[in-house]
């Protein structure tokens, strides 16, 4: 009976603890510091900076991490060297088709179409015209051609370097290539 009314006593003791608990109110903190970190002024004045306050620029000849440079120029010159000599970085066990097909989707079938015979979404509705098939014979498309033209884009198609980075451009490369293989059955 006696540890009966030992336990009620406890559990009205803890229930009571409990109840009076207020979640509104902040705990403690008892190293604020790792949890509020001191702030920094960003360009504040000091002798990092040469003329006064400012952001700096890259030193000359560095490359950000994670870019690789293409060296094929933005020129007629340079397209038709790419699209002689530029074959894809990727080999077969690289290449991911359901994501090529994702990508080119979102990017590129709004105007080439999911086929790739120039009849995208855009063209159905006249908003641009002249997109012609990955099949026409007179383009002869390569991979080196594809690459080169979502890297700097050509007439009214711009640039999709910004959009995807390099293996992201060749698995649309080869995807392109595929649905071109396609088209010419």
């Amino acid at each position: 009976m006696k540890s009966i009314i030992k336990i009620t006593i406890l559990a009205i003791v803890l229930v009571s603890f409990a109840s009076c608990q207020k979640n509104s109110r902040p705990n403690y903190e008892f190293m604020p510091n790792m949890y509020e970190s001191v702030a920094y002024e960003t360009y504040q004045e000091s002798d990092a900076f040469a003329n006064g306050v400012e952001a700096q620029l890259p030193a000359e000849g560095t490359i950000p991490r994670g870019y690789t440079p293409f060296d094929i120029d933005n020129t007629t010159e340079g397209y038709n060297e790419a699209k002689a000599n530029l074959k894809s970085v990727l080999d077969s066990t690289q290449i991911d088709e359901p994501r090529g097909k994702e990508l080119y989707n979102i990017y590129c079938g709004i105007c080439h179409g999911n086929k790739g015979d120039g009849k995208g979404k855009l063209v159905q509705r006249e908003k641009i015209l002249g997109i012609p098939s990955y099949d026409d014979a007179g383009r002869a498309i390569t991979e080196g051609s594809v690459y080169h033209t979502i890297y700097y884009g050509k007439n009214a198609m711009g640039s999709y370097s910004n959009q995807l980075n390099r293996e992201e451009r060749w698995q649309v490369v080869s995807y392109v290539m595929k649905l071109k293989a396609d088209l010419e059955k």
